[in-house]
Parts: structure tokens; C-alpha cells; sequence
């Protein structure tokens, strides 16, 4: 096997397409990229792999895909997989040919081993490689998508749904996805795939269920009982139980499987018993349980033998054993021995010698082991569990630890090492806590709600947040407790950009506080939702009129005059003033003034980022800097619902205004800090992107092209969403390759570019930042004409405040370009230059180091790059040294 370098996983999805032998322009279709980002992704394997030419890569693809490199590893297998030629035959002819595979059969027939055995045996069909999903942990069907989701590695979309996500995941890639369980979200499984496979051509879906999807187009493959394969399965199980069987006892032991129909997990549990009893009470044990259970299995099918193999291992425990066995059946995930202590009231004694009988398996986990029954061992144990009237005591007490371990969580700081992995871990058993306590106390479910939401929040799954917190809202007991819960929502809504649910749950919130009498809520909610037009149209699919945000204004100043709602009105009306209207910047400091008096720091993030865009727009970037930051100064602590996007929206501001005023060391800073926060962690395309273009300033451009590969991967595993602000990273990194003279990385970048948003139709603001980073591009390649060219609006045309961001650093180009190009009005260009540069020391720097040139000067240009290397412009530093020589 040849051990793969370090391949992007788009790069690996390439290499499984020329083992293929598919051609270039195959391979750009399979993708949807381009045949020149295909011809770059191929050199990039040549010179990896050290390879000669195509047909060597392709001879490398099947180990290097075999490796793990296209796709992650499919669930490891404790045993060994025995027989189902002809079952696996049909299964894996059923996977090539049709796209939605269903393997139907009863509990413990072995549907999840022959599935994997299956993808495993086709992963290399398929460039994308074989993803597995469990759905046992899914308590409903609608959490399905989410399920998927993150088994695919797939985190929240700022403004995409889950199933949009997955979508976009799917489109364009040749994978197969394995969806193991299906049986008790049926509905919710086919609601998902349906939609999920028209959108995306290329997968294939392989499903295991004890019950059909009814999905038209389905293809099913029954699985039922081992044949002749049954004695083989039972003697390699008995050797591991270290009782191998004795000559001339194939006859019994083929009676024994047949009287348990085949069914590979009841053999499994008699074979692990055969050290302890022999043969000879297999044959009575089973034997008794099968009399008795004649009506059943005339009933029941298959299902009546496994349930006497079951009924049988129960029996031969102690007391002890049989009361854990039922009682941990409430796990929905692997749980360690002091879980269930607290629950089950098992030792961990108990525990063990459960798994020496097969009932638990153990699971090595970093913290401890931990155990976990098979699905059907769970579902017996939960029915034996009814039987003994514990059902709804251990219920409650599972409920109970759940909310404990979730508090502790909530309490804990989400930056320690381990803290997402943890409320992973607990995020199952929450789940089905939270399912059984909505069906027997609405109030309690709704509390429970609350704490899902909010763990889910502070871990970055907004749309989970938001989905709990409705929850929560529909189980109140009352309206106030109804407009608290969806007051939340709108939090999670805003903060995943998802405009039209934050304003449909502001006016739902508000209604519910009117119905409650709490007249100030309200009042507050109706002015969130006036701001949310004014302030954050750009993530609204449809805007409401001017005059629909105004009657929601005018209700908000009607029903309260308390000092947070005079605040939020301020603050909405600061936001419809006209940036350069008189009094815009008076309304602005009112609304700052009344908003610090309110005590309530979201509102006055709120008013001082008016105050920034304000500034920004003024060319003050020293000033928006300030108010940045006195934003990321309110907001300091751990991100709750209750803040929204302000959060994320203050760094991302901080990050910005520091660009403006050149200061790199502070831009770095607000751009790592908003990388890190829990909405950002799952998404490093929108995360990094300010970092990557503060690095590419800097000068740090090994680093940049670094965190430039987590973001297109990124991107492209969201499935390449179009986004038109995030093509400036592109730029700068394109840009970056230009210089460096990597033809075919660039041509990555430029691919990337154009799927990230339309040339065409991408705003000014946007032109003119590509502008800056093709012409330093092409003054780095001593092409100063080209940067000329490029450079040709004069920054006095800037508007926007986004453009105004970056008109220092492009009137500093635009300057020096002259100078090296030699025009006729480099002066007049520098003199025209400088008032845009006042407030960053770079820009500055850069204009004076101009100035410098045309004057010949070479002191000057020394004396600038002094203040660039103060300044970490370390890229001018070097420019300016070798200008100087």
C-alpha cells in the first residue's frame, strides 16, 4: 500500500477519478469545475506523488483510496464478516446499478455488518468515497438531516438549512452514503432522501431497515436468516469464546442455528455462552424457550427465535445483571460505569461480565471506557424494563443525569480542550430525554428544550438552537413562558443569518408578550424586527417595505417608554438615517447615549455599530477602529442566544476597521478571535476569511496559503455556496500564487473565485479589493503598467463604507504604480493620495515610499520601511529594501 502525502480532499476526489481513468474533461464534469482547475489538481498530484506521468497516478489511486485519502474510514468492525456470498452478491449488484438500496430484514439478522461489508467492497467506485451514518441516536424524523449532516463532517451554513447543506454537499460528487437504522424515523429518512438524490445525480443511497421506506424508486434486498453459513458463524465465535467445538458436533450445532431461524446475533449470544454451559445446555435451554415461545413465533417470525435466544441469556443472569441489562437500555449512546451507577445503580463489575456475555460491548473512549448495547439488545432491555414497571422511574432518572451533565456543561468554559467533545457525547441521550419527557410533562419537556437549545448554541449549531427553542415555546405553559422560548430563537436565527425566521419569530415573540400583558417585550421585539430592516436587509430574501418597519417602530414606541425600549427605537431610527444626511451622526449618538442608560449591551453593540459604519464611511478608520472594539469590549464572555450575530458581527467589524487603519497586528487579532468562536468553528470558509486576507498584508503568505486550503475545502465540502464577499480571499490568494509564479495553484484561486460569486454582477465595492490585490500582484512582478491598468477608478469615486475601508490601501498602489510606471501625473497622484491615507500607517508608509522613488530619494524609502517593519507589513518591509537598492 503507498502511503498518500497530504492531499486536499478535492484533490483525493481527482485521483480517484483518473484510477478510473476517467479524461480531464470527465473528471471536470463529475465536479462541476473547471478543465484548467482539473489540469492544476493533476500537477499538483504529479509533483505530491512524485509521479511520471497520469497513468502512474492512476496505478497509485486504489491504495491511496484504499488509505483512507478520498474519504473517511467506514465504522471498524470488531469480528470477522462470515459468509452472505449470495446476499452480498445482490446487495453489491443493487448499490452499482440502482441509487436508493434498501436492505430489509428483522432485528439482528446482521443488515448493518452485510451493509458495510458492501461499501467497503464498492467504496472505490466511487470518486467520493462510502460515508456512513447511524440513525439508532435520532429520536424524530425531522432530525434526520441533522443526523446526516454530521456524519458527512458537515457543520451549520450561515443562511442554509441542514438538508440544503447536505444538498450542496452531495451535488456534483459521486459518493455513496450508507443509512443504517432507519426503522423509527421511516418517514423522516424518506423525506430526506427524495429530495437529496434529485439534487444530486452522482450519489447513491444504501439504507438498512426492518421496514421498507415506500419511496417509489426504491430498490429492496432481503436479508434474512444465515444458511449454511450459520455453523461457520457459530464455530468462529465459540473459538473466540475459547471453547472451540469438538470433533463430530456439526449435526447439533446446525440444529441449534436452524431452531434459532439463522439469526446471526442469537447465535452470536449462544455461542458466547457455550464455555459456560456446553452443548448439551444450549439444547435444553434453547430448546424450553422455544416450546414456550411456540404461539410467538408463529406470530412474531423471525423475531420469535431471536427473542428466546435473548429470553434465554436473560434468564441465565443474576439479578443484578438482568436489572442493569434493563435499566441501561435508557442509553442512547456508549455510557461509562459511573453514568450508569447514577442511573442504573450497576457496578462496574456488572457491567463487565454483561460484556463477557455479549449483552454490552465495550468502547475505549479518552476519557474512560465506556459500553453500549447492539440496537436489538437495547430495544429487548427497554421492553423488559416496561415489564418491570421501572419504565418511567429510570426515565426519570436518566432525565435527571442528563440535565445535571448538561448544566455542568453550560456552566463550563466552551474554550477548554475537550468541551465540544463532551456535549457531543451527551447530545444523544439529551435527545431521547428530551423525547420521552415532552410525552409525559410539557412543562418539564419545555426546560429541557431550553437547555438543549442553549448547549446547542454555545457548541455553533444555531439551527438546532433555534429548532429547540421553538420547541421549547410550543410546550409553555403560558404565553410568557411562550415569548421567553422564542425570544431565544430569534437570538439563534439572527446569529446564522437566517433573516426571514428572525423575523417571523420577533413578531411572534412580540405577539405572545402582548398576550401576556409584558408590554415591554413586545415593544422590544417590534423594534428588533424594524432594525432587522434597516440594519441586516442583505439576509432578508425579501425586504418589507420602509413604511412596514416604521409601523412596527411606531407599536414598539407606543407600548413602552421604559429605557430599553427608547434605546432600540434610537437605534433603529440611527440605522434608516442616510449616512450622509445631517444629523444622522446626532440621531447616532443619541441612540449610543440611551443605550449604554439602558444597561443592556446587545443594544448598545447595536447603536456603536452604526457609529462604526458611520466612521468608516467618514474615512475615520482610527475612530470606527475604537468603536469596533469597544463592541468586542460589551460583548467579552461566552455567545448566547441573546446576543444574536452581535458577537461574531463586532469581531468581524474589529477585524475590518483595523484593516482600514492599518493595523495588522490588531486586525489579526479580531480575525482570529472570530475564527474561533463556536458559530465560526464548522464553517472555516466564512471563519478564516478575514484572516487569510490579513495574513496575505502581512506578508505571511506560507501561512495564508495554508488556512487558504482549509477554507476551499471548506467551501467546497458546504457545497459551494455563492458568496459574494468572500471572493477577496480568492483574490488575495490567486494574487498570492501569481506572484509567487504558481500558474496552476492560481488557477485554483480563480476557479474559486468565479463559484464563489458572479463577476459580473458583484458590486464595486467588490471590484475594487480584487483590484487592490491584482495590482500588488503585478507591482510585485515589476509590472507596474498592469497595476495601472487594473487600478483605473480614481479613489476619489469610492462610496460604500466598505469600499472606503479599502481606499487607503488602494490609493497607496494607485500612487506607486504611477511612480514606477513613470506617468506624467505620479505627482499629482501622490498629492491626491494622501488625504485617503491619513488614518493607516501603511497606506501612509507606501505613499511616502512613493514619493521617495520619484524624488530618488533612497533614504525616504529606507525611512518608510522602517515604519512598515514597526507597523508588521512585513511583505512592504522587504518591497521597500529591495526598492531601495
Amino acid at each position: 500500500m503507498v502511503a498518500a502525502p497530504e492531499i486536499s480532499a478535492r484533490e483525493a476526489e481527482v485521483l480517484a477519478a483518473l484510477g478510473e481513468h476517467l479524461t480531464n474533461a470527465e473528471i471536470a464534469a463529475r465536479f462541476v469545475i473547471s478543465v484548467r482547475t482539473v489540469e492544476s489538481h493533476v500537477s499538483a498530484l504529479l509533483r505530491k506523488f512524485g509521479a511520471s506521468d497520469r497513468r502512474a497516478l492512476a496505478a497509485l489511486a486504489p491504495s491511496v483510496v484504499s488509505a483512507g485519502a478520498a474519504a473517511p474510514a467506514l465504522p471498524a468492525t470488531l469480528t470477522s464478516f462470515v459468509g452472505r456470498e449470495a446476499e452480498r452478491a445482490a446487495l453489491l449488484s443493487a448499490v452499482t446499478e440502482q441509487r436508493l438500496v434498501v436492505a430489509v430484514g428483522p432485528g439482528g439478522v446482521g443488515k448493518t455488518r452485510l451493509a458495510l461489508a458492501v461499501a467497503a467492497d464498492v467504496a472505490d467506485r466511487f470518486a467520493g468515497g462510502a460515508w456512513y451514518a447511524d440513525l439508532v441516536p435520532v429520536p424524530e424524523g425531522d432530525a434526520v438531516p441533522a443526523a446526516v449532516a454530521a456524519a458527512l463532517g458537515l457543520g451549520e451554513q450561515p443562511g442554509r438549512g441542514v438538508p440544503e447543506t447536505v444538498a450542496g454537499w452531495a451535488r456534483g460528487r459521486s459518493a455513496l452514503l450508507v443509512l443504517d437504522n432507519c426503522e423509527h424515523v421511516l418517514d423522516g429518512v424518506a423525506g430526506f432522501v427524495e429530495p437529496l438524490l434529485a439534487a444530486a445525480p452522482g450519489l447513491t443511497v444504501l439504507a438498512t431497515s426492518r421496514s421498507r421506506l415506500l419511496l417509489p424508486f426504491e430498490w429492496v434486498v432481503p436479508v434474512g436468516g444465515l444458511g449454511a453459513d450459520a455453523a461457520a458463524l457459530f464455530g468462529e465465535r465459540a473459538r473466540a469464546a475459547g471453547a472451540p467445538l469438538p470433533s463430530g458436533s456439526q449435526a447439533r450445532v446446525a440444529a441449534i442455528c436452524a431452531a434459532l431461524d439463522g439469526n446471526p446475533l442469537a447465535i452470536e449470544l449462544a455461542a458466547a455462552r457455550l464455555p459456560a454451559v456446553g452443548l448439551d445446555g444450549l439444547e435444553s435451554g434453547l430448546g424450553d424457550r422455544l416450546r414456550l415461545l411456540d404461539g410467538a413465533r408463529r406470530g412474531g417470525g423471525r423475531h420469535g427465535s431471536l427473542r428466546s435466544a435473548l429470553d434465554w441469556s436473560h434468564d441465565l443472569l443474576d439479578e443484578p445483571g438482568r436489572t442493569v441489562l434493563r435499566r441501561v437500555s435508557v442509553f442512547a449512546a456508549p455510557f461509562r460505569a459511573s453514568d450508569a451507577a447514577v442511573v442504573a445503580g450497576g457496578s462496574a463489575a456488572t457491567l463487565a461480565a454483561l460484556a463477557d456475555d455479549s449483552l454490552l460491548v465495550p468502547v475505549a473512549g479518552g476519557d474512560a471506557t465506556r459500553y453500549q448495547a447492539l440496537e436489538t439488545i437495547r430495544q429487548y432491555g427497554a421492553e423488559r424494563l416496561v415489564e418491570a414497571g421501572e419504565d418511567e422511574s429510570v426515565r426519570a432518572a436518566h432525565l435527571s443525569w442528563c440535565t445535571a451533565e448538561g448544566t455542568a456543561l453550560l456552566a463550563a468554559d466552551p474554550a477548554v480542550p475537550g468541551w465540544r467533545a463532551q456535549v457531543d457525547r451527551l447530545a444523544d441521550d439529551l435527545h431521547a430525554a428530551l423525547a420521552w419527557i415532552v410525552t409525559h410533562d410539557a412543562p418539564a419537556g419545555a426546560q429541557t428544550a431550553l437547555l438543549v437549545g442553549r448547549l446547542c448554541h454555545r457548541r455553533g449549531l444555531p439551527a438546532e438552537a433555534q429548532r429547540r427553542f421553538e420547541q421549547a415555546a410550543a410546550l409553555a405553559a403560558d404565553d410568557a413562558g411562550r415569548a421567553a422560548a422564542l425570544a431565544l430563537a430569534t437570538g439563534s436565527a439572527r446569529s446564522r443569518l437566517a433573516g426571514a425566521d428572525a423575523l417571523r419569530l420577533h413578531l411572534a415573540t412580540a405577539e405572545a408578550a402582548q398576550r401576556a400583558g409584558d408590554t415591554v417585550l413586545a415593544a422590544h421585539q417590534y423594534a428588533h424586527a424594524a432594525e432587522l430592516v434597516h440594519r441586516s436587509a442583505g439576509i432578508l430574501a425579501e425586504v418589507p417595505p420602509a413604511a412596514t418597519a416604521a409601523g412596527w417602530l411606531a407599536t414598539a414606541q407606543t407600548l413602552a417608554d421604559d429605557p430599553g425600549t427608547l434605546a432600540r427605537c434610537a437605534v433603529v431610527e440611527a440605522f434608516a438615517a442616510v449616512d450622509d444626511q445631517p444629523g444622522t451622526a446626532a440621531a447616532t449618538e443619541q441612540a449610543i447615549e440611551l443605550a449604554r442608560e439602558s444597561g443592556d449591551p446587545v443594544v448598545e453593540s447595536a447603536a456603536l455599530d452604526q457609529l462604526t459604519g458611520l466612521r468608516l464611511a467618514r474615512g475615520e478608520a482610527r475612530a470606527a477602529l475604537e468603536s469596533a472594539l469597544r463592541r468586542t469590549a460589551l460583548l467579552a464572555g461566552s455567545p448566547d442566544p441573546e446576543q444574536g450575530f452581535e458577537l461574531s458581527d463586532a469581531y468581524g467589524m474589529a477585524a475590518e476597521s483595523a484593516i482600514a487603519a492599518g493595523d495588522l497586528r490588531q486586525a489579526r487579532q479580531a480575525a482570529e478571535t472570530l475564527r474561533d468562536l463556536p458559530s465560526q468553528r464548522e464553517v472555516t470558509h466564512a471563519g478564516a476569511a478575514r484572516l487569510i486576507v490579513v495574513m496575505v498584508l502581512a506578508g505571511d503568505w506560507d501561512e495564508a496559503i495554508a488556512v487558504g486550503e482549509l477554507f476551499r475545502e471548506s467551501w467546497e465540502r458546504a457545497g459551494r455556496p455563492r458568496i459574494p464577499s468572500l471572493r477577496r480571499v480568492a483574490a488575495a490568494l490567486a494574487s498570492v500564487h501569481g506572484a509567487r509564479g504558481d500558474a496552476a495553484a492560481q488557477a485554483v484561486w480563480r476557479d474559486v473565485e468565479a463559484g464563489i460569486g458572479s463577476a459580473e454582477r458583484r458590486p464595486h465595492d467588490q471590484r475594487s479589493v480584487e483590484s487592490f490585490f491584482a495590482a500588488l500582484e503585478a507591482l510585485h512582478l515589476d509590472r507596474p503598467a498592469d497595476a495601472v491598468a487594473v487600478l483605473h477608478r480614481p479613489p476619489e469615486e469610492f462610496r460604500s463604507w466598505f469600499e472606503l475601508i479599502w481606499r487607503p490601501w488602494y490609493a497607496a498602489l494607485w500612487a506607486e504604480a504611477a511612480v514606477l510606471a513613470e506617468l506624467p501625473d505620479a505627482g499629482e497622484r501622490i498629492a491626491r493620495a494622501r488625504p485617503f491615507t491619513t488614518d493607516n500607517v501603511i497606506a501612509a508608509a507606501i505613499v511616502d515610499r512613493a514619493a521617495a522613488l520619484a524624488a530618488g530619494d533612497r533614504d525616504g524609502v529606507l525611512a518608510a520601511a522602517e515604519t512598515l517593519d514597526a507597523a508588521a507589513c512585513r511583505y512592504q518591509w522587504e518591497r521597500s529594501l529591495l526598492l531601495a537598492h
